[in-house]
Parts: C-alpha cells; structure tokens; sequence
C-alpha cells in the first residue's frame, strides 16, 4: 500500500505538472505571442523528450534505483515550468523538452516498484490504481491551476505547482531505503539506454500492444491539451468553467481506471479491454468535437465525461500487461520501451490536431481524425493477453 501511495503520488504530480500548460493556454498566448491552439505544439516537445528519456529509464533504474530516479523527474518537471513561465520562445521551448524528460521515467521507475509486490490476479488493478495519477493531475490542473491563474496570473500558477513538486520530491526522501533498490534490475535493463526499446521491436505481443498505445496516446492528449482552449473558443464558455468541464473528464477517467482494471483481473482478457477502450473513444471523441454553443451545459458534461471515462482508461490495463510481458527484472526496461513508442502518439498526435485545427479552422474534423485511429488501435490487441480465469496460474 506504501509503495502505491508514493508511486501515485509522484505520478500525479508530475502529470499535473505537464497537463497545467494547456489550461493555461489561453491565458499565457497573448503574453507569448502565438495563437492557443499551439500548445499542441508545445506538447509535442514534451513528449519528443519523453521519449529519449523514456528509452534510457532502465539504464537509470540500474544507476540509481527507481525511487532516487522519481525524486529527479519531480525536480527536472519543476525546472522546466519554471523556465516556461519566463514566457520568452526559446525559454518555452526549453521547459516544454525538461519538463518531457523528467515526465518519461516515472512509469518505468513506478512498475519496478510495483511489480515485485503486487499479485498476478491483482495487477491489472493495482496498475491502474496507480495510473489513476494522470486523470487525477489532470484533474488537480483543471480545478487548481485555472483559479490560481485568474487570482494570481498565470506565472504565479505555473511556479505554484512547480513549488508542489518540489515539495513531493522532498517528502519522499524516507522512503528511499524501502523502496530504492537496485537489486532486481535484470541485465536486459543495464544493458543499454535502448535496449528497452528493442525488447519491445522484437516481442510480438509487446510490439502490438506499443504500437495500439500510439493511438489510444494520440487521443488522450489531444483530449488534455485542446479540450479547455476548445471550450473556451469555440463554446464559448468561461475559463474556470472549462476547467471543471476538464476535471470531470479526468475524474471519469479515474473510475474508468480502477473499474477496468478489475474487469481485466477478473472477466476479461487485457486485449479485449483495450479493444472495447478503443472503440468507445473513437466515439466518444467524435461527439465532442460536435460540441457547440448551442449545446446544454449537461451534454457537454456527458460527452466530455465519455471520452474521459474511455479516453483515459487503457494506461493501467496496457502496463500492467506490458510488465507481465516483459523477462524477469526487465519490467522497467519493457515498460520504458513501450512508453518511447507510445509517446510516439503523444508526440505526433496533438501536433497532428494542432495542424488541422490551424488549417481548416474546424476542431470537428481534429476530433474525427484522432477518432480513426483510436479504433483501428482497438481492433489491432482484440486478442492480447492471457483470458482472466488463467491469470493467477
């Protein structure tokens, strides 16, 4: 319970870290001098160094053990807010790629933690008991970050949740002996910075389940990083009202974790779960980008809630099975290969939904496109992972 409560923690803060940007898009736009709907851009960058430091987390891991390596991504995510918020291009730039090389370790550091304490028949579960730290960042983004901005400006809010990360980084130093072992770093692991990513290439299973995460990534950042600015221009709906409109999203997003790991422990296969998430959010993403200023504030909330509910679910079922996967004392490393192919979609994603947006002025057809592929990503691990009534064998 300890090493879950931390590796939430940790989670949680560095994803509000990365999620605060683009609730303060428009706010900080004017002062930065380009159009919101850039923060896709700006997300690309972070996860372009997501994935070089995603790729080297199991070379780290070997180095350092895995909690001393969450305590440096808090502190590097931290920097580079702080760096963003001096609102100058370069220095923007710069914070964007630290703020994504201290976000691409933390689930690999998490799942070695995780993985040797937590029961077959539990995983799936306690994976995404863990992975509910993204919605609840992006949550804590939405309900705290948007207020402080209209209280204090959005620099003071940005250097705001930059202080709380610190401070987590701080708080967790007891721990170290506990948890920061090094022990069961497996040679696949200390092997290379890359050689996370080529288990994954060369494992079918693994390379199906890291090339369906690329779309199901795509569509929760584009959710993430457009859905206020989305709100606010196109709805025309208030800025602190956009945010509780992304916090419920989020929330969705953290019962669908919990809720859907539990069915793949219990009911169903891990493929068949992300297939179904596929699906759904293909949908749901769909409906919200029919969203207008006609629409009632309730069926923004339904809709927005559907796409959080699936959008935001497969994180915690696609580890846990991507740990499963992986050689014994290589759940990092895999995890650490998988996510540099999944942020991929991150990546390529919201920078893909940015251009449309900017090209054809129509945030429906940005929606449809990220829809596509989330549905093609469901049909591709239909038949991933053992069926649920084998997975305590």
């Amino acid at each position: 319970m300890l090493a879950l409560i931390a590796t939430l923690a940790v989670q949680a803060l560095v994803s509000m870290t990365v999620l605060t940007p683009p609730v303060l898009a428009a706010l900080a736009a004017p002062d930065i001098g380009v159009a919101s709907e850039r923060i896709g851009l700006f997300t690309a960058l972070v996860y372009a160094g997501a994935i070089l430091s995603s790729a080297g987390s199991g070379a780290l891991l070997a180095r350092i053990g895995p909690l001393r390596l969450s305590q440096w991504c808090l502190a590097v995510c931290a920097a580079g807010m702080a760096v963003a918020s001096l609102a100058i291009l370069p220095a923007i730039v710069l914070g964007a790629v630290l703020m994504g090389l201290g976000y691409g370790p933390v689930t690999p550091a998490s799942s070695h933690i995780l993985i040797r304490q937590t029961p077959p028949d539990r995983r799936s579960l306690v994976f995404s008991l863990k992975q509910t730290g993204v919605p609840v960042g992006g949550a804590l983004a939405g309900f705290i970050a948007a207020p402080l901005a209209l209280m204090i400006g959005w620099r003071g809010a940005a250097l705001a949740v930059a202080g709380a990360s610190l401070a987590l980084a701080l708080a967790v130093e007891p721990m170290r002996s506990r948890f920061d072992s090094r022990d069961n770093v497996g040679p696949v692991a200390a092997r290379s910075p890359l050689a996370g990513i080529r288990l994954v290439l060369r494992t079918p299973t693994l390379r199906r389940l890291a090339l369906s995460s690329t779309t199901f990534a795509a569509t929760q950042l584009s959710l993430a990083t457009f859905l206020v600015t989305f709100l606010t221009e196109r709805a025309g709906m208030p800025l602190v009202t956009a945010g509780i409109v992304m916090a419920v999203a989020q929330g969705a997003g953290i019962v669908g974790r919990i809720l859907l790991g539990w069915v793949a422990d219990r009911f169903l296969r891990a493929g068949r779960v992300l297939a179904l998430l596929g699906i759904g959010m293909a949908a749901a993403s769909v409906a919200t980008g029919l969203i207008s200023s006609a629409w009632p504030l309730p069926s923004i909330f339904a809709a927005t809630a559907m796409l959080g509910l699936t959008g935001l679910s497969w994180n915690g079922v696609y580890l846990a099975e991507v740990a499963a996967i992986a050689p014994s004392g290589a759940a990092g490393a895999a995890t650490g290969g998988a996510l540099s192919v999944t942020f991929l979609g991150i990546v390529l994603g919201p920078a893909l939904f940015s251009a449309v947006v900017s090209l054809s002025g129509s945030y429906t057809l940005g929606f449809a496109i990220v829809a596509a592929g989330a549905f093609l990503g469901g049909l591709r691990v239909w038949n991933v992972g053992r069926p649920a009534s084998l997975r305590s064998a």
